[in-house]
C-alpha cells in the first residue's frame, strides 16, 4: 500500500477526513519551479517515448525544448494572465509546450481534438487564448473557430500554410541564466484550465491551481518507474501523468493513435510499464480482445483506474495477468483538481472506490440538505482544503457547484460503510422511476455484466407518460459470443426479482457504446442512438 489511508470519522457532524499529508517540496515553489529543477537534476534519463511517432527525449532535451517555447511566449510579450490553448493529441512536442507554460507561469487551455468546430469556438472564446497550440490535421477547423481572436496558431505536425511550426518555435534562443518565472498569486494561480465531461451542454472551462494535490496519487513514482496513460490533455488524468513524469523524474510512453487494445498490450509488455492510469472503458475493451490470453503485465505496480465503472468480471480478468496485488480503483472530479479517494484492498471492498485521499473532508447530504451517517446514499460533497479559481468566466456555474463554506457539491450519488470506503452509485440526474419507484441504472448494470457473453452494457430510461422511465439497455457482446437482445430482456427478469427494474423498454446488440471524448460512456447519445434503432424496426 503506498501509504496510509485510514479515514476519521466525526459521528456528530457526520463527516469523513482523510489523512493529513507533510509535503516534501517547499510550500512557495511552483509546480513550473519543481519539473523546472527536477529535470535539471537527471539530464541523461530518458524523459519520453512516443510509440506512434518512433521519437526518444532525454529529460535533457525535452527541458531544452520546453525553454525554447517559454522563451517564444516571453518574446510576444505573454505574460501570466495569458492564456495558451492546446487542441492536440499526445504527440512528440506537445509536452514541451505545457512544461513551457508552466515554465512561464501561465496557464493552458485544452480541448479535445473530436471537439465540432461550434464547440471550439464557444470554448475558447471563454478563455481567449493568444496562443493556439494545435495538429496540422485540425488547423483548418480551429483556425476557422478562433478566428475573432486574432490569436496565433502553431502546428506540432503536418503543417499548413498559414500556421507556425513548432520547429519555429524551437528556434527562439534561450537566455544563458534562463529562470522559472514565480508566480505572482502564488500557489493559487491556475495551473490549467481543463474541460468538464460534458455530457450534455456545452463543457464547462475547469480551473486547476498549482496545488499538490495533483500528485496525490503518484508519490511513490520514482525514477525507476515507467507511466503511461491514454487520455489526453484535456483531462485529469493526463495532466496529472505529465506533472507526475516531471516532478519525480520518470520515463513515460505516450501515443497519440486512438485506443487500441491490443496495441496497449504488445506497449506495456514492450517498454515494461510499472504505472497506469486508465478509464474503464479500455479495461473493458482490453478484456474482450482476442490478444489479452496471451497478454503480459507482469511489469505493472500501480495499475490505477477511475472515471466510471468497470465489470467486476473484467477486473478480475486483468488481475489474473498482474504480478502484484496494484489494481487501485480510484473517484475524482476534475473541479476538485486530483483523486479524492482510492481503493488500495480489492478482496475486501471489490466495487468500492476506497477511503478518503490525503487531506480531503466528505459528508453525504439527502434532497434536503441534511448529513447523512454511514450507508446512507446521498449526495457526495467533498472539501479539499484547496483553493479554487471556479469555472473561467462563469461565476454563476461556480457557485452552483461549490456552496459558500467551500464544499464541492459533485452531483454524484453514494455511500460510506461503516468502514470508511465510499461507494458511487450514480449520477445524481440519472436517477430513474417506473411507476413512482426510484431506481438507478447502474443497478440493472450489474446485472447484465454477469451475464455470459456480455462485455459491456448501458442501460438508461425511455419516458413513458403512463409509468414513467421504461429501463432499456445497449449491450456489447464479447467474442465469439451469440446473445441476442431477447436474451438480455429475459436475464435481467430471470435474475432480477423487482419488476420496476425489468428491461420494460428492451435491449439492443451493439459493437461499441457511444462515448464522450475521454472514453466514458455516453448515456444520452447511447438513448438516441437506441431510439434511433428501435423506431427504424417499428
Amino acid at each position: 500500500m503506498p501509504y496510509n489511508t485510514e479515514s476519521n470519522y466525526n459521528a456528530e457532524d457526520k463527516i469523513w477526513s482523510g489523512p493529513q499529508c507533510s509535503n516534501y517540496f517547499a510550500p512557495d515553489i511552483s509546480i513550473g519551479e519543481i519539473i523546472f529543477h527536477e529535470m535539471r537534476r537527471h539530464p541523461k534519463l530518458i524523459a519520453q517515448i512516443s510509440d506512434t511517432e518512433n521519437t526518444v527525449l532525454t529529460r535533457e532535451e525535452l527541458h531544452l525544448n520546453s525553454m525554447h517555447v517559454a522563451s517564444y511566449m516571453r518574446s510576444l510579450g505573454l505574460v501570466q494572465t495569458d492564456i495558451v490553448g492546446i487542441i492536440g493529441r499526445n504527440t512528440t512536442h506537445i509536452f514541451a509546450v505545457v512544461y513551457g507554460c508552466f515554465f512561464n507561469g501561465i496557464a493552458f487551455h485544452s480541448l479535445n481534438t473530436s471537439y465540432e468546430q461550434s464547440t471550439i469556438e464557444k470554448l475558447f472564446d471563454i478563455t481567449k487564448p493568444r496562443l493556439i497550440f494545435c495538429d496540422g490535421e485540425d488547423y483548418e477547423k480551429v483556425k476557422s473557430a478562433t478566428e475573432k481572436l486574432n490569436a496565433k496558431i502553431i502546428t506540432m505536425r503536418n503543417h499548413q500554410s498559414g500556421s507556425i511550426s513548432i520547429e519555429e518555435v524551437f528556434a527562439t534562443p534561450v537566455e544563458t541564466d534562463f529562470q522559472p518565472a514565480r508566480l505572482e498569486q502564488g500557489n493559487d494561480q491556475t495551473l490549467a484550465i481543463l474541460c468538464s465531461s460534458g455530457t450534455t451542454g456545452i463543457p464547462k472551462a475547469v480551473t486547476i491551481s498549482n496545488s499538490r494535490n495533483i500528485l496525490i496519487a503518484c508519490r511513490s513514482l520514482t525514477t525507476d518507474d515507467v507511466q503511461y496513460t491514454h487520455s489526453t490533455l484535456d483531462w485529469l488524468t493526463c495532466l496529472a501523468t505529465t506533472v507526475s513524469s516531471g516532478v519525480y523524474s520518470t520515463k513515460r510512453i505516450i501515443a497519440d493513435n486512438p485506443f487500441d487494445p491490443a496495441r496497449f498490450l504488445r506497449v506495456i509488455k514492450e517498454y515494461k510499464v510499472t504505472w497506469l492510469m486508465q478509464a474503464p472503458s479500455h479495461m473493458a475493451m482490453i478484456s474482450n480482445c482476442p490478444e489479452f490470453e496471451q497478454a503480459n503485465l507482469d511489469s505493472i505496480r500501480f495499475y490505477n483506474f477511475g472515471g466510471g465503472r468497470c465489470s467486476l468480471e473484467a477486473q478480475q480478468l486483468i488481475r489474473t495477468r498482474l504480478q502484484f496485488d496494484c489494481m487501485y480503483f480510484m473517484y475524482g472530479f476534475t473541479e476538485a483538481g486530483s483523486i479524492v479517494s482510492i481503493n488500495y484492498e480489492f478482496d475486501k471492498k471489490p466495487n468500492s472506490v476506497g477511503r478518503l485521499a490525503v487531506d480531503y473532508k466528505l459528508k453525504i447530504l439527502d434532497e434536503q440538505g441534511n448529513t447523512l451517517g454511514p450507508n446512507k446514499v446521498g449526495e457526495i460533497c467533498v472539501y479539499s482544503g484547496q483553493y479554487w479559481a471556479g469555472y473561467y468566466g462563469n461565476p454563476e456555474e461556480t457557485r452552483n457547484v461549490r456552496d459558500s463554506e467551500k464544499w464541492f457539491h459533485s452531483g454524484d450519488l453514494g455511500y460510506m460503510d461503516d468502514d470508511g470506503f465510499l461507494y458511487i452509485m450514480d449520477r445524481k440526474k440519472d436517477m430513474l422511476k417506473y411507476q413512482n419507484i426510484m431506481y438507478y441504472p447502474h443497478e440493472i448494470e450489474e446485472v447484465i455484466s454477469q451475464m455470459p457473453g456480455v462485455a459491456e452494457v448501458c442501460v438508461f430510461g425511455i419516458w413513458n407518460p403512463l409509468v414513467g422511465d421504461k429501463a432499456a439497455a445497449a449491450v456489447v457482446k464479447k467474442i465469439g459470443s451469440k446473445i441476442q437482445a431477447q436474451d438480455v430482456v429475459d436475464f435481467v427478469k430471470g435474475h432480477c426479482s423487482a419488476i420496476y427494474k425489468h428491461l420494460h423498454g428492451g435491449a439492443i446488440i451493439v459493437d461499441d457504446l457511444k462515448r464522450s471524448p475521454n472514453g466514458k460512456t455516453n448515456q444520452q447519445l447511447m438513448k438516441a442512438y437506441f431510439l434511433e434503432v428501435t423506431d427504424k424496426n417499428n
